[in-house]
């Protein structure tokens, strides 16, 4: 299927939901999602962030500047996963109760405002990956709908380059926790640490940025062809300061760069 036809189905689809509210990170896709259902549905497509330890204060600020920005309702609610138990124990299927809290209270403000359908921005490429929380849309009757238009993310950035979207060349954003080694348990101070560890590595320049927290050590992952950047011995003692007066003991890089789902990778061969 081409492009437009992709985008064309997106827009007949949702149009038929009628009302819609977007669950809206301020990411690639969602940010995507949300515009073209205010193109489609107008004042019927509303926005839903949720504020929480494990959302960076960097993407709830750039959420609401975009909301504001193009004139669309924004509600944000407290989301707060440390408080959902058997969170912070963090198992494999961690993302499981976060995403059944969240959408289970976009879906009461759903109801509050007289909204019908909930959608959230999972595409295509979601499917590639161990995605533990579809487990919760699908039980919440959450509709994705740019994964039932066969939107990948490439198409994402594509049009939403074309539609003049900010955020086409955003890099991709998983919530904190995901930094945090399956059975090792996820607190707000770790969450606090590598917030402040990748905001000072992304004010550095660098455009795609995880720190893995792994006890004393901070495990940095930058893109393959960032890497070099470390061979400053300038830069790196910068980071190595800074990344210890947070509260590492240890920084190291991963040579292999960043990859999506890289803590997923002790599941994929266990």
């Amino acid at each position: 299927m081409r492009l437009d036809e992709k985008l064309e189905l997106l827009k007949k689809n949702i149009e038929k939901m009628e009302s819609m509210a977007v669950a809206f990170s301020g990411g690639v896709d969602s940010t995507f999602l949300l515009k073209v259902a205010h193109t489609v549905l107008k004042d019927k497509a509303v926005a839903v962030t949720a504020r929480s330890s494990t959302y960076p204060k960097r993407e709830l600020d750039e959420a609401v500047e975009f909301v504001r920005s193009i004139g669309i309702r924004h509600i944000v609610i407290d989301s707060e996963e440390l408080d959902i138990e058997g969170f912070s124990g963090n198992p494999v299927n961690r993302c499981y109760f976060c995403k059944k809290t969240l959408f289970s209270k976009i879906r009461e403000v759903a109801e509050e405002n007289g909204i019908e359908f909930i959608a959230d921005g999972s595409n295509m490429d979601d499917l590639d990956d161990y995605r533990p929380g579809m487990q919760a849309v699908r039980e919440l009757h959450v509709a994705s709908p740019l994964k039932e238009a066969g939107l990948t993310k490439n198409d994402i950035r594509q049009l939403s380059k074309e539609m003049g979207l900010p955020t086409w060349d955003k890099p991709s954003f998983a919530c904190l926790a995901s930094r945090v080694p399956y059975g090792q348990e996820i607190t707000r101070e770790k969450l606090n640490m590598i917030e402040k560890a990748e905001q000072y590595l992304l004010d550095l320049g660098f455009k795609q940025v995880r720190v893995r927290h792994h006890g004393d050590i901070a495990r940095i992952e930058v893109p393959p062809q960032e890497i070099g950047r470390f061979f400053n011995s300038e830069l790196t003692g910068k980071v190595h300061d800074t990344l210890k007066e947070i509260g590492f003991s240890y920084v190291t890089l991963d040579l292999k760069g960043y990859r999506t789902g890289s803590m997923n990778e002790v599941i994929k061969t266990a």
